[in-house]
């Protein structure tokens, strides 16, 4: 999903996947207000309390016993994806990187 940070909304998500209006929000203040909390107690998302495994100031990975997400914050947006617990998180976390550099370059 893309979360335009000045609109404060989701502005494209996945068939499937919608982040719920609070959740943009607190994706959002994460990063603008809050990681050293996200960082101490994790972050509650889509009803599932998730603990911070890596947090720096252009990204936050979390992970709860069924799933991971990847937050990634550039400019203009915030993406968002999840990965399943059996799956190799790096691949996830790749992708969505990558996706951020392309938004960065671009000025996003």
């Amino acid at each position: 999903a893309i979360i335009d940070i000045k609109q404060q909304k989701v502005c494209a998500s996945t068939s499937g996947f919608n982040v719920p209006p609070d959740d943009a929000l607190n994706l959002i203040y994460a990063f603008h207000q809050n990681l050293l909390q996200v960082r101490r107690g994790g972050l509650f998302f889509k009803e599932k309390r998730y603990k911070c495994v890596r947090a720096d100031k252009h990204s936050i990975y979390l992970q709860n016993p069924d799933r991971g997400l990847i937050v990634v914050k550039t400019k203009t947006f915030i993406l968002v994806a999840t990965y399943k617990g059996d799956m190799y998180p790096s691949v996830c976390v790749e992708a969505v990187e990558k996706l951020a550099d392309f938004f960065r370059e671009e000025g996003r």
